[in-house]
């Protein structure tokens, strides 16, 4: 029996599911999507307090976002491939179990360096939950199911870059640091608890495969030579890029160039985040009207041609009125891409799913993190390099999806 066909009959399950049983699924598995964003989002407004209570310089700091960026890509590497050998269950709460005593240890960490350690060991633990949640949805889905549940994923995983500045910053008022880490602890306290209780194991053993170095090595390079996948990859990590030039460059430029208090900045932040969750729920609709492959193009069309007109707008000095509503759309239009990307790259790889999904989420942080540091090479005092730098990475994005996707040749590669 091959691998396609002990997989297909788990496929088939989330056809099966009551109404009431796919929310379930959606609310659990959104919330261990949501680690990633809340663990970046919700401490940003602490980052000079930390800086005051450790002595350390603002550089140093500012490690303890990259060590996470860094755990979050090393973890799916390793927990893409252990749920494909033990199933889902094992790792998954292994790694929130993680996750809860790396937050605790940040709570009492004594030095910056300690913490940035405890950071690194934060994203470890939150790896294993966000890409066991998407291998969770391809043995569950499979075609535009899966593309209609991960716009549903992304409705749940998407409150939390609208909460988390607001939370951390109200946070702030009561507490240090110290006490925004005890409530991520709490977080996957809950986490832990509802995922042990209420969600199943998807992967029969049948369909497991063994978590050999030389295994997952030769895994990997499959789906890298893989076209298809490949393309959705880089489309997903160059999509993703330009809306992390927002996410990362957005503070400065907004209140430093454009006036905006802290209480304002977290709610204009909030909106846009706001406008993504609802794209998303438009794509769902779209999904089975359009092809995955049409609604993805759209998105990036819509993504590229709006960061073109925010950069022009930033360069030609139009202001906020005109700046923000082309920076939104730039937001929204991943709600399109995401969805239908994700679900293309892991069509074809139903007996690989954790391994295609930790490759997915490797791939999304590394260029997005690479996209950071970029920002601060064409200065400082204008909106015009974050409004270009994600008028590039959209760019790419379209390429990489036109060359290596948009083509149905490109599923026989």
């Amino acid at each position: 029996m091959t691998a396609a066909t002990t997989v297909a009959p788990v496929a088939d399950a989330g056809a099966r599911l009551s109404r009431t049983g796919r929310l379930r699924f959606a609310l659990i598995l959104g919330g261990l999507t949501a680690f990633g964003p809340l663990s970046i989002d919700m401490y940003l407004p602490a980052l000079p307090g930390m800086a005051g209570d450790f002595s350390a310089a603002n550089s140093l700091v500012q490690l303890t976002l990259a060590a996470f960026v860094v755990g979050l890509g090393a973890g799916q590497l390793v927990a893409g491939p252990l749920s494909d050998a033990l199933g889902r269950r094992v790792p998954l709460l292994a790694g929130v179990a993680l996750y809860i005593a790396a937050s605790v240890l940040c709570v009492l960490s004594p030095s910056i360096e300690v913490l940035i350690a405890a950071r690194a060991l934060q994203a470890f633990g939150a790896a294993a939950g966000i890409v066991i949640a998407r291998a969770t949805v391809r043995d569950l889905f499979s075609g535009i199911a899966m593309s209609r549940f991960f716009s549903a994923l992304m409705l749940v995983s998407g409150v939390a870059p609208i909460l988390a500045p607001i939370i951390g910053g109200q946070l702030l008022t009561v507490t240090s640091w110290r006490g925004i880490f005890a409530v991520l602890a709490a977080f996957g306290g809950l986490l832990l608890l509802v995922a042990a209780l209420a969600l199943p194991e998807t992967l029969p053993e049948a369909s497991r495969r063994p978590a050999r170095i030389g295994g997952v090595l030769r895994t990997y390079l499959s789906l890298l030579r893989h076209r298809a996948f490949l393309g959705c990859a880089l489309t997903i990590g160059l999509g993703f890029a330009g809306m992390f030039t927002y996410i990362s460059a957005s503070s400065f430029v907004l209140q430093d160039i454009y006036g905006l208090g802290p209480q304002t900045y977290s709610f204009v932040f909030g909106g846009g985040a706001v406008g993504l969750v609802a794209m998303t729920q438009v794509n769902a609709r779209l999904v089975g009207r359009f092809s995955q492959r049409s609604l993805l193009r759209t998105g990036l069309l819509t993504g590229t041609t709006a960061a073109v007109a925010a950069t022009i707008a930033a360069a030609a000095g139009l202001g906020l009125p005109v700046l923000l509503p082309a920076i939104y759309l730039v937001v929204c239009s991943n709600g399109m891409v995401m969805p239908n990307a994700m679900a293309l790259a892991m069509a074809d790889h139903p007996d690989k799913a954790g391994s295609a999904s930790a490759l997915l989420g490797v791939l999304q942080f590394l260029v997005a993190g690479a996209a950071s540091p970029l920002i601060g090479l064409f200065g400082e005092g204008s909106a015009v390099p974050m409004a270009a730098l994600m008028a590039v990475f959209f760019g790419l994005a379209l390429t990489s999806f036109l060359l290596m996707v948009g083509s149905r040749t490109a599923n026989r590669a």
